[in-house]
Parts: structure tokens; sequence; C-alpha cells
């Protein structure tokens, strides 16, 4: 009788556990329970698709024509600059562009961030220097940094990605070393140490995946700063001057003078950088209130 109570105690067990939702799905649950966070990945979303179908979008801006500096118009959605172009097919191209830098930069930030702060953690030999070298990174003036070396190697897409890469991935190890930390310190990966020798399989098959979530969110603020200050160092002149940009835009109109006497050639560029940025931090909170099971609400 007593056997029978406990098999049946087990099987009611087993299929509690069962019907329990996993970590990913409790997660996408009060995810999409929140609206801000759903507009902001829908945001997020068409901005991409801009990104991927532009030239079913608009034409390639390039040369001049002859409606200089026409309001929004039916035939110019979002008017024309100093040179008669239009500001659509440019607020388009741009989003291509921005997309590609923050994409590039983001990737090349998060290896080496990510890198940087697992192997920090891991082996503690390490992280005495890598925690002095992260801290004098975070202690350097950045933009005037991005500036300067931007102005040194020459303007052009590949220089963008690399400069905002080289100054953000501190910031991504910062984060992400905190988390592992506490990882590492848990019993289940002192057991894995003694069932196996291999670091490489520790980090790769623990560690890794417990600090998923923190580099989720690093990805999305990294890209959002990237975006932001592609759009600073293209306004100042150090952007790729062969390939449409938010911050082109925006330094084309001031240099002309358009600034003052057109608006829609600040706006809608200055519309589409608020959108992202705004977009991807909303993303990032409603994400991080969603894996908390804190603040889920049932």
């Amino acid at each position: 009788m007593t056997s029978l109570i406990e098999s049946t105690a087990g099987t009611a067990d087993v299929a509690d556990a069962a019907d329990r939702p996993t970590a990913a799905k409790a997660t996408w649950d009060a995810f999409r329970r929140n609206p801000l966070g759903i507009l902001a990945m829908a945001l997020l979303a068409l901005l991409i698709v801009v990104a991927l179908v532009a030239p079913l979008l608009a034409s390639y801006p390039r040369g001049h024509g002859t409606a200089i500096l026409r309001p929004p118009s039916a035939a110019h959605w979002f008017g024309t600059d100093n040179l008669g172009r239009d500001v659509f097919a440019e607020v388009v191209y741009g989003t291509r562009a921005s997309m590609l830098v923050a994409a590039g930069a983001t990737a090349l930030a998060i290896v080496i961030g990510v890198t940087v702060a697992v192997c920090s953690a891991y082996f503690r030999w390490v992280d005495g220097v890598m925690g002095v070298l992260v801290d004098l990174f975070l202690s350097l003036p950045v933009l005037p940094l991005m500036i300067l070396v931007a102005a040194l190697v020459g303007p052009s897409l590949q220089t963008i990605v690399f400069v905002l890469a080289f100054f953000s991935w501190p910031e991504v190890s910062r984060v992400v070393r905190s988390q592992a930390l506490a990882v590492v310190r848990l019993p289940y990966v002192d057991a894995a140490r003694l069932a196996t020798g291999s670091p490489l399989w520790i980090i790769r098959k623990h560690l890794l995946p417990a600090v998923a979530p923190v580099i989720a969110v690093s990805v999305v603020l990294t890209a959002s700063r990237a975006v932001l200050s592609a759009a600073g160092l293209a306004f100042l002149g150090l952007g790729d001057p062969n390939s449409w940009s938010w911050g082109r835009i925006l330094f084309e109109a001031q240099q002309s003078g358009a600034m003052q006497e057109a608006w829609w050639t600040t706006l809608f560029p200055s519309l589409a950088i608020l959108a992202l940025v705004v977009a991807a931090t909303l993303l990032s909170i409603a994400y991080n209130d969603a894996r908390d099971p804190r603040t889920r609400k049932d």
C-alpha cells in the first residue's frame, strides 16, 4: 500500500513537472503581455525590413534634381533636400547603412566582450589583468577618442564599425562578467569541474547558456548605442561619404544651411534615430522584466 502511494505521488510530481512551463516559455508569456515590449519589437522588426527591402521602397538618391527644398507632399513624402534629392529615399537607405553598422559593430563587440568576460570569470588569474584593462577603457572619454581615431584612419563604413566595436566591448564585458562570476560559484559548475577537465567544455555547456539572457540584452543596447554613435560621427563629417546614413543626412542639412529653413531635412532622420534607440531600450527593459520571476504577473 505504501509503495502504491509513493508511486502515485511520484507520478503526480512527474505530471506537475511536465505541465510546468519552461523558462523560455514563461519568459515569452510574460513578455507578450507587455504592450510596450511588443510595440518595440514590432518597430525594430519594421526597421530591419525597411533595411532589407530598401531598393523596393525607393531609388538610390544620387546626383541632383530640380525640386529643391520642397516640403513633404504626395510626390516626395519626406520632402527634398538642397540638391533636390528625395529625403524619404535618403532615410530608407540610411536605415540600411545604420543597420549594417549596428550589426557589424555589435557582433564584434559581443564576441570580444563575452570572450573576455567568461575567461575572466572562469580563470581567476586572467581576471586581474582583464579587470584593469576594462576599467581603463571605461574611464577613457569615449566620444573624443572615437572622433580622433575616425579622423586619423579616415571615414569609411569599416572604420566606423571597428571604432564603435573597439569602444563598446568593455561595457559588454563588465555586464556579462558580473553575471558569469555568480554562475561560476554555483555547485553544478564545481561538479562539472570534477566530471571533466576541459574548461572549454564547461564554458560552452554551462557558463555561456547561463549568461545568454544578459548577452541578449547587451546585443540590443550595444546596437542602439552603435547607431547613435555612428550618427554622431557622421554628423561631424566623419561618416562614410559613399553611403547614406541618418547622420549624413543631418550633416548635409547642416552644411547646406537647410537645417534652419527646411525642417523636414532634419526631422525625419532624427525621428528614425529616436525610434530605433527608444525601441531598443524598451525592448531590453521588457525582456529583463519578463525573465525575472519576481516581476512576472501571473
